[in-house]
């Protein structure tokens, strides 16, 4: 590997880790070969403008691989890895690894300037890296940044005792003291650097490059000759196999160079698997929804599987367990998914292509250590997902929809659409669905609230929930549903069955996609349609996205109140429009004017969800409709999020807050015999601030 790496990571943007990187650089170039790299991939070019170097890196770069590299002046080069995003996500972590070999056989040592989350192609640096050091700004924002970081860099394999704080002060006030910091970040910072007008500065920033030197490994030096080799490709070489131990989390690539020869352990797996398909058809010989015949395919596989994975081939039982069930993963379920999936903390898993796997925790999206063998095996988990369900995905059908028999939803595009390769979307919801005690303890909103809206649904009030992708509009939809009587007929409508009511007299509707003959299919709007003859008293459309909102409102305009559905918007003013867009796309030439009457007259509330900055979601407005006054539609809102920042670990500070109005909606409580003291808002802002 390169004589060492010296990783320099902002806890937030703006701290000045960038010329930190470049000062400690140009230092250490005096003592050997140095080589700074950028590996921020937003276009901002800023090593290369530090460096004076934009027309010598235009001038050098590689086309075919999106690398460009400069030898200057006192032993220092300057690596920009990309000069826009669409180059960053388009590099080939491979062919960073062969300038990072090169670099080793040259005895270069490198700087990497590296924002998080580590993209994949710089990857290679970072899993080299002796050093990061984390810029932290003395501040409550500056910190909540670096705690947050550091989670990151956790979650991504990093050893806490590689973290090392940098304390830079951009100002004469610091918020935090220097033991704060250690404190909240759990690690000694190695120099606190003042202010450049400050006198310190020049010394701090020596003590600075004294610590970076003392972790420098300086070698002879060789001729640099990187080109050709960089032109040469590493076929199908995966990063994985080239990772150093200590950097990566759980799977088998993790024990490269601690006693097991990676190439050999990918030739056994090739071999087992090559050994099932001879004897067992995978796709074909066995109906997975038939318990029996998944058995025996089991045992099947097993057998197979153990005969070709032994401690002799292998090594020890704990290493030979783990491949064996790697292997009978790959053969019978879904590859380096299933680790992912059986983890209750993850609630949705991406695959961009067979190298990049992402998984959201918390609310925060993280990259994880698993892969795919190749495109092939992503395509055969994609069809194994989706044949249950009677769906297809080639050429002439490149997107998919559908679910698990866990109820997670599955997204899937394939080339020519997706055009760096298969992606693949899960979103999970859990074997057990979430009650209204668990939103409470998550502070999604409160008991106030909750009472609240439990008397809007008893009162067969129309509810919109709105919010963004992953904001928890399902969940809050089925949370909803639990304040139904069970004496109601409910309708469900969706495009992909994701609800799951509590109620016994429930009738289930999902749409359906059209056939290889583009036959067939039977759309949501189709369903509102034919629901509205089956006598329901209450009619949940999962989500409203086209023409279906037109028959939704019509539904809700003759006799069929207390309806629930969903919607994508960022604030409940947008929902309205969006509504309203929605309805025009049904095809009918109707005035704005009458569109909006409709509007104001079939809803009555609309519910706002959001997932903020920390991970966390909340419900952060919950709006009347009131009426029309002219052309426009009147709102009022009843409770909303008082957001105002960060706490020092990161989380969101704020209150929820009532807004003195007495919704219109309160004399249909008293009208339905429903038991409400609007008293209990009014009490809310006073009892309840986080």
């Amino acid at each position: 590997m390169p004589a060492s790496v010296i990783t320099v990571v902002g806890g937030k943007g703006g701290v000045g880790a960038t010329t930190i990187a470049f000062e400690i650089a140009q230092a250490l170039a005096k003592r050997g070969r140095i080589a700074l790299v950028d590996g921020d991939f937003g276009g901002r070019r800023t090593i290369a403008l530090l460096m004076n170097a934009v027309k010598e890196l235009d001038d050098a770069r590689d086309d075919a691989n999106n690398l460009s590299f400069v030898a200057l002046r006192d032993g220092m080069t300057a690596v920009e890895l990309a000069q826009n995003i669409h180059a960053g996500f388009t590099l080939k972590p491979d062919k960073v690894e062969v300038l990072v070999q090169n670099f080793a056989q040259s005895g270069t040592s490198a700087v990497v300037d590296a924002p998080q989350p580590f993209a994949a192609a710089i990857r290679p640096f970072i899993v080299r890296c002796q050093r990061f050091l984390l810029i932290v700004e003395p501040t409550l924002l500056g910190m909540a940044g670096g705690k947050a970081m550091v989670a990151e860099m956790l979650k991504f394999g990093i050893s806490a005792t590689s973290i090392a704080p940098v304390i830079v002060q951009r100002d004469s006030h610091a918020e935090l003291s220097r033991a704060d910091i250690e404190r909240a970040l759990g690690a000694k910072p190695v120099a606190d650097i003042p202010q450049k007008s400050d006198r310190r500065y020049a010394r701090a920033m020596e003590q600075l490059v004294e610590y970076c030197g003392s972790l420098i490994t300086y070698t002879a030096e060789e001729n640099l000759d990187l080109g050709p080799s960089i032109r040469s490709p590493l076929g199908d070489r995966r990063l994985a196999k080239l990772r150093a131990p200590t950097q990566l989390g759980s799977g088998m690539q993790g024990r490269a160079g601690g006693g097991i020869d990676i190439e050999k352990i990918e030739k056994i797996k090739a071999a087992t698997h090559e050994a099932l398909t001879k004897h067992i058809d995978l796709m074909g010989s066995a109906d997975r929804s038939d318990p029996l015949k998944a058995e025996e395919l089991q045992k099947e596989v097993q057998a197979v599987v153990n005969e070709m994975i032994t401690d002799e081939t292998v090594g020890s039982a704990e290493e030979v367990a783990q491949l064996r069930q790697e292997v009978i993963d790959e053969a019978l379920g879904y590859g380096p998914l299933e680790d992912l999936l059986r983890d209750p903390e993850v609630t949705e898993v991406m695959a961009n292509g067979p190298d990049h796997i992402y998984v959201e925790r918390g609310g925060r999206l993280v990259m994880t250590d698993k892969h795919f063998t190749n495109e092939k095996q992503l395509r055969l988990v994609i069809e194994r997902m989706i044949a249950p369900i009677g769906r297809r995905i080639d050429e002439s059908t490149p997107m998919v929809d559908g679910r698990l028999p866990d109820g997670s939803r599955i997204n899937a595009i394939i080339e020519p659409l997706a055009i760096s390769g298969a992606t693949l979307t899960i979103r999970r919801f859990g074997t057990e669905r979430l009650h209204i005690r668990q939103l409470l303890e998550k502070r999604s909103l409160t008991a106030q609230m909750v009472d609240f809206l439990r008397a809007c649904v008893e009162a067969r009030l129309n509810i919109v929930v709105s919010g963004g992708t992953g904001s928890g509009k399902t969940t809050l939809l089925n949370i909803l549903s639990t304040f139904i009587p069970e004496s109601d007929r409910i309708v469900t409508i969706e495009d992909a069955a994701e609800l799951k009511l509590e109620q016994e007299h429930v009738v289930r509707l999902e749409a359906r996609p059209p056939n290889l003959e583009g036959r067939g299919e039977i759309r949501i709007r189709d369903l509102v349609r034919n629901a509205l003859r089956m006598r329901p008293d209450r009619i949940i459309v999962g989500e409203c996205r086209g023409g279906e909102a037109l028959d939704m409102l019509q539904a809700m305009n003759t006799g069929h109140d207390g309806s629930l559905t969903t919607a994508h918007a960022n604030t409940p003013r947008d929902c309205l429009s969006r509504i309203e867009t929605m309805v025009m796309m049904a095809g009918f030439d109707l005035p704005s004017r009458a569109i909006r009457e409709q509007v104001s007259n079939a809803i009555d509330l609309i519910v706002q969800t959001s997932r903020l900055r920390d991970g966390s979601r909340k419900i952060i407005a919950i709006t009347e409709v009131v009426g029309m006054e002219a052309d426009t539609i009147t709102t009022q809102d009843v409770v909303t999020f008082d957001q105002r920042g960060l706490d020092k670990e990161g989380h969101v500070i704020g209150e929820f807050v009532y807004s003195g109005v007495q919704p219109n909606c309160v004399t249909r409580f008293e009208e339905f015999g429903i038991s409400y003291d609007i008293r209990g808002l009014s009490e809310m802002s006073a009892a309840v601030k986080w």
